[in-house]
């Protein structure tokens, strides 16, 4: 299993690294998704009729290809395998005795009746990095519950802290916790890879939605144990920091970060509070906060008087941090964002789709590659073969459905 989606633009710094990716929905093909970004092999394990959970997460689609589907599964090749069919089991595992790196999100409990948890596979492959990605993990007394992005919102304190004031608790409105697991697991796979490269050692990776919303609500917890009240949902206006909020102009919303008294300075002054920057009371971030509701109402009423654009000019030429609330259309005509390819329009069956650009950039690949999404079983013949299955043992596969291919051609006249 050698061959890689096909990179125009060079070598990313996982090149060599071979991935066998059995994730579902959204966190795990992300993380492989990155990994693949990165010049990985990743080869997509999919079961037999329909399979990942996103490809039929429509519409929105583009001929057939789910935009959720598309956008977290790019540069991936697909092998379809039934892994209830002997077949397809000793399929799987001929893949794995040949990976560096295995990602999978079945339930933990399922995984042992496959055979595929940790200890299994490292008897047939020491060096390989084994990345289970759940819900709640694979120890403590709810290990075996499933999980999904908003249960980790919930139970973690997120949406606690999220919402209007004295409203009720808001889940963030995007896949936060699969998105930000699948940059966790990316991370840890690849500082794996790189202690397997060192000593031949593989290594278990465990990653879990509520770890990572715990990872994220990181300084409101510290926080609260230093002595903070309780947090409730406050529109985002209960920050550390004084001030750190948006604000209503004349036409539409902007956000304005105080994050220390130099630029407290420079924002009255640009707003023209002279009265605010002399009061020593809110000379510093703990009288500010003490202060918090006579400050919001001055800037509200000052900010009132002119449209964003006017007040977004003048705080960036006084560097204060700032930024127009964008809706998605504007998003996707920001000169910034563009100007940094931020989209990635998708090739292949999935064109008319837009990706978006890995959280990363690199040096040495200024250009990271933007393959195709996978047909599902599209690469199932090639992907066999690679492994050591000569031609006849693949007919006989396919034959039995333990394994399916993308169309009905013989594997003897197949590309």
């Amino acid at each position: 299993m050698t061959a890689a989606v096909s990179d125009e633009t060079g070598r990313g710094p996982l090149t060599g690294v071979r991935v066998v990716d059995l994730t579902t929905s959204y966190a795990g093909p992300t993380a492989a998704m990155y990994l693949a970004d990165l010049g990985a092999d990743v080869v997509k394990v999919e079961r037999p009729g329909r399979g990942d959970d996103t490809r039929e997460w429509a519409p929105p689609d583009v001929n057939g290809t789910a935009a959720w589907f598309a956008s977290a599964n790019r540069n991936k090749r697909s092998i379809v395998i039934d892994l209830r069919s002997e077949g397809g089991k000793t399929a799987l595992l001929s893949l794995l005795d040949r990976a560096d790196v295995f990602l999978v999100n079945l339930n933990p409990g399922k995984l042992a009746s496959l055979g595929l948890e940790p200890e299994t596979l490292h008897e047939r492959n020491p060096a390989l990095v084994y990345c289970a990605m759940s819900g709640f993990g694979l120890t403590g007394p709810d290990w075996d519950l499933p999980g999904y992005d908003l249960v980790a919102q919930a139970r973690s304190g997120l949406m606690s802290v999220t919402g209007e004031p004295g409203g009720t608790p808001q889940r963030v409105s995007t896949a936060l916790s699969d998105v930000v697991s699948g940059m966790a697991a990316a991370l840890a796979v690849s500082a794996a890879t790189v202690r397997q490269r060192q000593s031949g050692e593989g290594d278990v990776v465990d990653v879990s939605l509520l770890d990572t919303d715990l990872a994220l609500m990181a300084p409101r917890i510290s926080a609260y144990l230093a002595g903070d009240p309780e947090p409730r949902p406050s529109g985002g206006t209960d920050s550390v920091l004084a001030i750190y909020q948006s604000f209503a102009t004349a036409n539409e919303n902007i956000v304005i970060a105080v994050g220390n008294d130099a630029i407290w300075q420079r924002m009255c002054t640009a707003l023209d509070l002279g009265d605010l920057a002399t009061a020593p009371e809110l000379a510093d971030n703990a009288g500010r906060r003490a202060h918090r509701e006579r400050i919001v109402a001055a800037m509200t009423q000052r900010l009132r008087c002119h449209p964003a654009e006017v007040w977004l000019r003048v705080l960036r030429e006084a560097r204060v941090p700032c930024a127009p609330v964008q809706s998605l259309s504007q998003v996707i005509a920001d000169p910034q964002v563009n100007a940094r390819d931020g989209l990635l329009p998708l090739k292949g069956k999935g064109e008319g789709l837009v990706g978006v650009h890995s959280p990363f950039r690199l040096g040495s690949l200024p250009q990271p590659p933007n393959g195709p999404v996978p047909d599902l079983g599209g690469d199932t013949v090639e992907i066999l073969r690679e492994a050591g299955y000569p031609d006849g043992e693949i007919e006989a596969l396919l034959a039995r459905g333990a394994v399916e291919a993308a169309d009905h051609t013989d594997v003897t006249g197949a590309a």
